[in-house]
């Protein structure tokens, strides 16, 4: 196994600069999932490591070895695809076995390596199928064993998971895992679907336009984000963002938007008149009925749109001075469209954001 170690790395097609500059170091035995929207440049940083795109600045090391003008077949890697990549002519067993077969190793080496992954992928009893008889999560179970058998330095994997459905793909981050988890092989996971990414990685590194967001672990990520972009696109429903002018009332700092004062967290470091976002989680967003004739308070109001019942959660979206905030409750609510309902944000997890740099305050 080797660490791979990136350093002012930049990607250039022509004119066109899709990688700015990035620098980032993947532990020995650690899983590190590269996360983003399309086009952000993950899957060419991935074929950068891989050695399947050239570099046009800046370093790749695994270990201490510098791997730039290494031919990928010579990297020691192993890269399981999205769309599995197996030969249709060929048996389960055979597509296992093929990178040893081209190397001409030993076939009783072949043999136990083979048994030795199908045993881990539970994939015994499909040995001998072609995989036009497998299904979806068994054909990238196969690309998986194919990968591992040739014990890797480094795993690469690039959306393997996206063409399966909802529920093998459940089933799938579980085995890579615990895949990962049994042989401690440093891995290297690129994915737009952010759940898969904290469910799975060691850590998360958030990529737009080619450059690196925000690396940490998943929980460091979700309860810190460093800014707007991030705090936006970690979290399923997403951060309540509201856009908020710091204002004084009576002696106390407010985030205030038209007739709606939210309270700030003691040690916000905002001043009075300063733009920002006002950001909180959906589970944070406490909301409760308003009652027939009651008074106003000071908790905001607003109006309900859609209920969601999820099985253990309920998510609610309302309208709140003009925008969608959704809340979710775990009390089995029975609330209609239209209802007034009333928001109290739990003010230790508020996230602030200067609405010019948009970076966490």
């Amino acid at each position: 196994m080797a660490s791979v170690k990136i350093t002012n790395l930049d990607k250039q097609y022509g004119s066109v600069k899709v990688l700015h500059n990035l620098n980032l170091e993947v532990p020995d035995g650690k899983f590190v999932v590269l996360l983003g929207p399309s086009g952000c440049g993950k899957s060419t940083l991935l074929r950068m490591v891989a050695g399947l795109e050239s570099i046009t600045a800046g370093d790749v090391l695994f270990g201490d070895v510098r791997v730039n003008d290494v031919h990928a077949k010579d990297r020691n890697i192993a890269m399981v695809f999205q769309n599995y990549a197996l030969y249709a002519h060929m048996t389960v067993r055979k597509n296992m076995a093929f990178s040893m077969r081209l190397k001409r190793t030993d076939k009783k080496i072949i043999d136990e390596k083979v048994a030795w992954a199908s045993s881990i992928l539970g994939l015994d009893p499909y040995l001998d199928r072609l995989p036009k008889e497998l299904s979806g999560g068994q054909r990238q179970r196969v690309a998986m064993g194919r990968a591992i058998v040739r014990d890797p330095d480094v795993f690469l994997f690039d959306e393997p998971l996206s063409n399966l459905d909802a529920k093998l793909r459940v089933q799938m981050r579980t085995e890579i895992k615990e895949l990962h988890q049994r042989l401690k092989t440093t891995t290297v996971y690129v994915t737009h679907d952010q759940i898969e990414a904290m469910t799975m990685a060691d850590e998360v590194v958030i990529m737009r336009d080619g450059r690196i967001e925000q690396s940490g672990s998943p929980m460091e990520i979700y309860d810190h984000p460093g800014n707007l972009f991030v705090a936006q696109f970690i979290g399923s429903p997403g951060m309540n963002i509201i856009k908020c002018q710091v204002a004084d009332h009576h002696g106390t700092l407010f985030a205030c938007r038209d007739d709606l004062k939210l309270p700030l967290p003691a040690n916000a470091n905002v001043v009075q008149g300063q733009n920002i976002y006002y950001g909180i989680r959906p589970e944070h967003f406490l909301s409760c009925k308003v009652a027939d004739g009651a008074a106003a308070s000071d908790a905001a109001r607003g109006v309900v749109r859609v209920v969601e019942p999820t099985g253990p959660e309920i998510h609610v979206y309302s309208k709140l001075v003009g925008q969608d905030v959704c809340s979710i409750l775990r009390d089995r609510v029975l609330w209609e469209p239209g209802e007034s309902i009333e928001f109290q944000p739990d003010l230790e997890h508020v996230h602030l954001f200067d609405a010019e740099s948009e970076l966490a305050v």
